[in-house]
């Protein structure tokens, strides 16, 4: 291993190890430079949920050869086990392929917990290892057969009479009932197009869930701006259908200028139910993180669509701490939330234009003014500051001169208007030319 790379590697293997005795909170549920996509969400007997993902570590490319998993007894915090599953280095546990690690799920069954994996394969696509904790490590990682039916994405379901059922595929979903071992499918079983791209907008990225007699399965959805930027959902009374088109949970268009997936799960925890995304980051279609919103149900079962938060499953933020500019659920324009260090996260590449939202911020305490730490750049630019929504009252404005490099950061205050209430609160960016300012953190003052 080359000297650069393999002082890259133990870097990383550092942040991780801190990282992974410390807590976060808030949307995303991951801490900086930890990007977790295809969040596959479970609860076990221990009263805990555990997050199942893949997990990214580049732009170039989706996913990477290693799984991390997150855990929490709250929804609020959450702790970070990092490399819990290998296909190829030091904690290799695929012995049959070296190749990059897509999204999996996993389940409990009689003292063991079975990790589905899948590979980016066409011919070894399906697997699964075991450990007799639910962080792991697993191991021992082999092929699942599945004739010839090699996709990507699976979940897997068992009902109350005990079987099985597994759930994968993309653009028409597969499903097959599972043998009692949970290590192997029923071929024979196999039912295709049980969700079609025609009928139910189905991508990828399956998660089947039941609810009061009703199976309700959750998957990347097509269905807007030609993109599969949604969460979607169709239900039956029986596992393997047939799936009546039900609709949207949520939509993560606009997380990222880059933004092209998303792919989660539907999961009830302490009497309410939450949906688990991803959004994207640093402008690109991978490098995704980890986000939680509470979900709620009609009468009929039917799921009202949610907006994309900046609290997720906490209350909403408190102006008066300090909150990172990461946080934010939109993106409008060309700014994007990128890396200045391995363990912390800013906005950057703001240009002329751009705007950002924070939902939503407890204002009912008061304010007076706003602070916020910004590294300059060549040309002056102004953040505006509105409530509500991107094109809501002006708060205050702050004005950021130029002839700097954007790496000096700086504290910039201005007074602010009272406001009120829970609000969602927004920076309006503008300047001359490109790249004008950084973003850390911001912080309101009573």
């Amino acid at each position: 291993m080359p000297a650069l790379t393999k002082g890259k590697f133990f870097l990383t293997w550092i942040i991780l190890i801190l990282w992974s005795g410390s807590i976060f909170s808030q949307n995303p549920i991951v801490p900086p430079g930890v990007y977790i996509a295809d969040p596959t969400a479970r609860v076990w007997k221990d009263g805990k949920i555990y997050v199942y993902g893949s997990r990214d570590e580049s732009p170039a490319y989706y996913c990477s050869w290693r799984y991390d998993i997150l855990v929490s007894d709250d929804m609020k915090k959450w702790k970070l086990y990092p490399d819990r599953f290998s296909s190829k280095g030091e904690h290799d546990a695929v012995p049959y392929s070296d190749d990059l690690l897509y999204a999996p799920d996993c389940w409990y069954k009689e003292g063991k917990y079975y990790l589905y994996y899948c590979l980016a394969n066409n011919t070894l696509t399906e697997g699964v290892a075991i450990s007799d904790s639910p962080t792991g490590p697993f191991i021992e990682g082999t092929n699942i057969e599945v004739g010839k039916y090699h996709e990507i994405d699976p979940a897997v379901f068992v009902d109350d009479d005990g079987q099985g059922y597994y759930v994968w595929g993309q653009f028409n979903l597969k499903m097959a009932k599972l043998k009692p071992n949970m290590k192997e499918i029923d071929v024979s079983s196999v039912k295709e197009n049980v969700l079609t791209e025609k009928e139910h907008f189905f991508h990828e990225g399956t998660f089947l869930t039941k609810r009061k007699g009703v199976y309700y399965l959750v998957y990347a959805h097509m269905g807007r701006a030609g993109r599969p930027t949604c969460i979607g959902y169709s239900t039956s009374t029986s596992p393997m259908g047939p799936y009546k088109y039900g609709g949207v949970i949520i939509d993560n268009d606009h997380c990222d200028p880059g933004n092209w997936n998303n792919h989660g799960s539907l999961v009830e925890y302490k009497g309410k139910w939450y949906v688990f995304y991803h959004r994207s980051t640093h402008g690109c279609k991978s490098m995704r993180k980890a986000c939680i919103e509470p979900v709620y149900f009609n009468e009929d079962g039917s799921i009202n669509e949610v907006e994309m938060t900046s609290q997720g499953a906490g209350g909403p933020l408190n102006p008066l701490d300090e909150i990172e500019a990461e946080q934010a659920c939109l993106l409008y324009g060309n700014v994007r939330i990128q890396t200045f260090s391995p363990i912390e996260e800013e906005l950057g590449k703001i240009w002329n234009g751009d705007c950002v939202g924070y939902k939503y911020l407890d204002f009912r305490k008061g304010v007076k003014r706003i602070k916020m730490r910004i590294a300059s750049g060549a040309n002056p630019g102004k953040i505006d500051i509105a409530i509500d929504n991107s094109w809501g009252q002006s708060i205050g404005t702050i004005d950021v001169p130029g002839g700097c490099n954007l790496k000096n950061w700086q504290t910039f205050t201005c007074s602010v208007l009272p406001v009120d209430g829970i609000r969602a609160l927004w920076f309006r960016f503008s300047g001359e030319g490109e790249d004008f300012f950084r973003i850390d953190r911001f912080q309101f003052e009573k």
